[in-house]
């Protein structure tokens, strides 16, 4: 496995390094973990509503578990056996147990999830603050409010 050296962007850029080390915690998962098979997609009505489709065969809402933490989205699937009283002539179904993990974007919050026809899908939005959303500056424009100098207000003829 290589790792990247980021010190260049370091240079030229300022409050990346958050991204930076998601690049590393991405390149450090396991990529031949493909079990199970998922989905991510983006609304073609909607930018910031995306969803993640999860093909858990087998599975029931009891075996599966849900939790974001520290910006990580993380999906836990457990089988309580059952196995056991039945004899299989062949077993094509991939029940065994698995953790999957998706790094979240700042802002994007889990807004539902429901299972379907062995499809787990989780609604995702983003969500950003007023203070982040784009607003136009009027080039020119004066400052709001009287300006004070030395406690007086000054006046527009000086």
């Amino acid at each position: 496995m290589s790792s990247f050296d980021f010190s260049p962007l370091y240079r030229t850029v300022v409050g990346f390094d958050r991204l930076a080390s998601m690049i590393d915690t991405a390149a450090r998962l396991d990529g031949a973990q493909g079990y199970p098979p998922y989905n991510i997609e983006q609304s073609i009505e909607d930018e910031n509503a995306y969803s993640i489709e999860l093909a858990v065969a087998g599975f029931g809402e009891d075996d599966l578990d849900l939790e974001v933490k520290e910006s990580q989205l993380i999906i836990v699937g457990k089988k309580d056996g059952g196995a056991e009283n039945r004899k299989f002539l062949h077993r094509g179904i991939a029940e065994r147990g698995f953790i999957r993990r998706f790094q979240l974007a700042d802002h994007v919050l889990v807004s539902g999830a429901n299972l379907k026809n062995g499809l787990l899908r989780i609604e995702l939005r983003r969500e950003l603050p007023e203070t982040l959303k784009p607003r136009k500056i009027s080039i020119g424009a004066e400052k709001t409010g009287p300006q004070v100098i030395e406690g007086r207000k000054q006046s527009s003829a000086a």
